[in-house]
This record gives structure tokens, sequence and C-alpha cells, in this order.
């Protein structure tokens, strides 16, 4: 059955950049809050007495919750006009980091961070494809690009900052700020964002054909073996640092820091590169985030060389979200809200399954086996998109110009 352009309503008149910018600042609140655990993984376990890959959980299962609530909310909140809903699912983001602040036990931490896996799933389904509705035509990448800066910006800024707060104060005062941080989003996005009605094509069965059509189905299977291996070592990056390394205390948020300044200045070259050629973008990025993760504990003696392969790696991960994104949107030509709902589902999925693969190899073998199976798994990525007989062979050699929709596909057509 043919599927129904996302785009085949109306166009929408272009909203402002600064609609866009509430999306990348909501985008920046809820991966603070998503990975805010990855810098003060070895003070939580301690504080409720629980091991090291225990307290990984709190990684694991948002992903996991997230996976499932993109589908669901494709199906039940399909209906809902995005501007409300997005002001729901960030409600939900300040009430998480509330439960998890005043967390009394174990039960009520992680109960909190089923209620962000639901925030998480929702919001990236329906916002992570508005770019190109907020600035349709040639700015949509660039949009697109600016709500993905969140990411990298939550590396850069959050992660570090609250793993310091956690060092000098206490760990629940970090997600006290992330709570307040999710109000101001939640704010900002109400003021700034217009109404978005929910547009055709944008249900279970546009789903169900990408996942049976080869193209798509390669490229997704590419974004599930990247996430694992990125996430079955960057949530144990801490205690990798501290145990492996000797860097603990300031030189950790220190190190962390550059890690994600790295990942912003990542995410700008992604965004650039991902514009011309999403294929070898992708390729790139995973070449980069495999290599550096797999060296990291042969390397563990020498500091400086630790530090190059952690900007390195920095780098790449900041790369990741927009390029795999460029990658899957142009594999699936108009249909990328259904695209954008597999892709968060998938790497959800892979979210959690890195974290809770890494904690296992952690708590039955050591924190190196976690990067080292890291590694591997990103470089497999590479494997399964060079394989012969993948598919879009010409679009890989095809230049796309900046900031081309990406809407019309790897080789320029337009959707059915």
């Amino acid at each position: 059955m043919q599927a129904t352009p996302e785009h085949a309503t109306v166009p929408d008149a272009p909203a402002s950049w600064l609609a866009v910018g509430a999306l990348a600042a909501s985008s920046f609140a809820l991966v603070t809050t998503e990975f805010l655990p990855v810098g003060m993984l070895p003070k939580i376990a301690d504080d409720l007495a629980i091991s090291q890959g225990q307290a990984g959980l709190s990684v694991t299962i948002p992903g996991f919750v997230a996976a499932l609530a993109a589908p669901l909310g494709i199906a039940f909140a399909g209906n809902v006009n995005r501007r409300k809903l997005l002001a729901l699912l960030l409600a939900l983001l300040a009430a998480s980091n509330i439960l998890v602040a005043t967390a009394q036990g174990v039960g009520m931490f992680m109960a909190g961070r089923v209620l962000l896996g639901i925030a998480v799933g929702g919001f990236w389904t329906f916002a992570g494809a508005l770019g190109t509705r907020l600035r349709p035509g040639a700015q949509g990448v660039r949009a697109n690009a600016l709500i993905l800066a969140g990411v990298s910006l939550g590396t850069v800024a959050g992660v570090p900052a609250g793993a310091l707060v956690g060092e000098l104060l206490d760990w629940r005062l970090a997600f006290a700020a992330a709570a307040v941080l999710s109000v101001v989003s939640l704010v900002t996005l109400l003021r700034l964002l217009p109404s978005l009605p929910p547009k055709a094509g944008s249900g279970l069965g546009d789903m169900k054909s990408l996942v049976t059509s080869t193209g798509p189905r390669v490229a997704l299977f590419a974004a599930l073996l990247i996430f694992i291996g990125q996430f079955a070592a960057y949530t144990y990056i801490a205690p990798f640092l501290h145990e492996r390394v000797g860097i603990d205390g300031r030189s950790l948020s220190l190190l962390l820091l550059v890690y994600g300044m790295a990942g912003f200045l990542g995410n700008i070259a992604g965004g650039a590169l991902a514009a011309r050629d999403p294929r070898r973008t992708t390729l790139f990025m995973a070449s980069l985030v495999g290599a550096a993760i797999l060296l990291l504990p042969a390397v563990r003696a020498w500091p400086p060389v630790v530090v190059v392969l952690i900007t390195a790696w920095g780098f790449g991960f900041g790369m990741l979200p927009i390029s795999m994104q460029s990658y899957l949107f142009a594999s699936a030509p108009g249909r990328a809200q259904a695209m954008q709902a597999v892709f968060v589902s998938v790497g959800q999925t892979a979210i959690g399954g890195g974290a809770l693969l890494g904690g296992l190899l952690v708590d039955h073998l050591n924190i190196s086996a976690a990067f080292y199976a890291g590694g591997m798994a990103a470089l497999v990525t590479w494997l399964i998109i060079t394989r012969p007989g993948s598919r879009q062979p010409a679009a890989s050699r095809k230049t796309i110009p900046p900031c081309y929709p990406l809407e019309k596909g790897l080789n320029g057509d337009s959707a059915d």
C-alpha cells in the first residue's frame, strides 16, 4: 500500500528561528536529564547502595520505555496538536527530575526515570523532524541541525555541570537544577512555538512499511548498532576514567566538558557534511567513534593519549544524531515523521540495550570489556553500510547541495 507523504497537506509558512531555538532548548533539557547519571554513576550507586552496573539501569530503563513510547505516541497521540503535545512531554520531564531529586530509595528513583523515558520517546518522535516543517525548503536541514545541537550542548554543559555539582555538593541537587531547566524550557516553548496541527502520513502503517523496505531497514540496523556501541561504553565513561585512568573529581568534570565541546563542534561539522552526503558522513562518524572507544582501554596508561581519544570520540558522538538522522530520512523520502518515530524507537532501544550490555560486562567482567564491545559494535556499523548489495549505491556517490531538503531522498526523487 502506498504511503501518504507527510507533506501532502498545505505547506506551513516558515516559523521564526526563535521557535526552532525553543525546540533546541527543550532538547538540551531532555538530553541533560537523560544522561545526567553518566557523570555521577559512582556517587548514585554509593548513595542507593547498588552496584555501578545496576546504577546504569538509570540509562537503560528510560531507553527501553522511550522505545515503546515512540510508536505508542504515533498510535494514540498522532492527532494532537504538536505544540500541546510537546508541552505535556516537557511537564513530564520536570516531574521526572523532581521525583528523582527527592527519591528515598531505588524504586522511586527508577520510577522517575520511567517518566523520563515517556518524555524522551514522545519528544523525539514529534520534535525531531519538525525542523523541516518550521523552516520549509533549503533551511530545513539547518533547522534540524539546530534542534539536534541541543544534544551536543547537553553533553557540553549539562552532563559535565551535573557531574561537577554532584562532586562538589550532591547528585540530587543536579537533578533539582534539571527540574528548573525543564520548567524554563516548557515556558519558553509555549511562548515561542506556533500551533502545529498534525499532518497526514504519520501513522503506524508508514512505520511498518519502513521496516519492510530494504534501504530503510539497512539504515535502521546501522543505527541500532552504532547506538549500542556508543552507550555500552559512554554510560560507564566516568568509572572508566576514574578506575582505569586515575582521573577523578574536577579533572573528570573537565574532561567530560572537553568531550562535550568536541561534540558541539562535531554537530556543526556533521550538519554541514550530512547535507552534502549523508552516507559518507555516517561512515566517517562510525569509524571515528568505533576506533576511539576500542583504543581507549589499550592506552589507559597514557593520560595525554586518553584525552586525545576522548576528544575524538566526543567529536564523533556530536556527528552521530544529525548524520544518522539525515541518512535515515534520505532512505525514506517523504516519510520523515514515520522514520523519526522508528528512529526514536530503534535508537532508544539501542541506548537501553547498550547501557544494559555495558552494565553486565562491568559487573561480570570489567569496564574495559564494555569498551571493547562498544567499539566493535560501532565498527560493525561501517561494515553494514558498506556491505555488497546494500541499497543506495548511487546516492553514496552523489553530492547533495548544502541544506538540501532531505525529504526528497538520496537520489533527489520526490516522494510518491
